[in-house]
C-alpha cells in the first residue's frame, strides 16, 4: 500500500467501459515521514468517497486493476481507504 493526499479532481471526456461512475483524483505521493515524494499520479478512486485534501492509501500495477468492481479495468492506481489518522515517529506530515 501506498499513502498520499488528494490535490484535485481528473475530469474525462471518455470513459472507458467498467469506469463509469468512478471518480478519478489527482493524488500527490507521501513518503514514510509524510514529506512529499515524486510526481502526483491519477488514482480510479475505488471508494467513491475520497476528495481534495483527504489523505489516502493506493495501490499500484495490477493490484489496482483488482480493486475496482469490475476488476481488471486498464488503470495504473486506485485509492482502496481514506487515512483516518497516522501515528509514527518522525512524522512530519500533521494530523491526517
Amino acid at each position: 500500500m501506498l499513502l498520499g493526499k488528494v490535490i484535485g479532481t481528473v475530469v474525462s471526456t471518455q470513459v472507458y467501459e467498467g469506469l463509469q461512475g468512478v471518480p478519478m483524483l489527482l493524488v500527490q505521493p507521501l513518503a514514510k515521514d509524510g514529506a512529499e515524494k515524486g510526481a502526483p499520479v491519477i488514482c480510479a478512486d475505488g471508494t467513491r468517497m475520497a476528495g481534495p485534501g483527504e489523505r489516502v492509501y493506493y495501490e499500484g500495477g495490477r493490484e489496482a486493476a483488482m480493486t475496482l468492481d469490475p476488476w481488471f479495468v486498464p488503470v495504473d492506481h486506485a485509492i482502496v481507504g481514506i487515512v483516518d489518522g497516522v501515528e509514527a515517529p518522525n512524522w512530519k506530515g500533521g494530523p491526517a
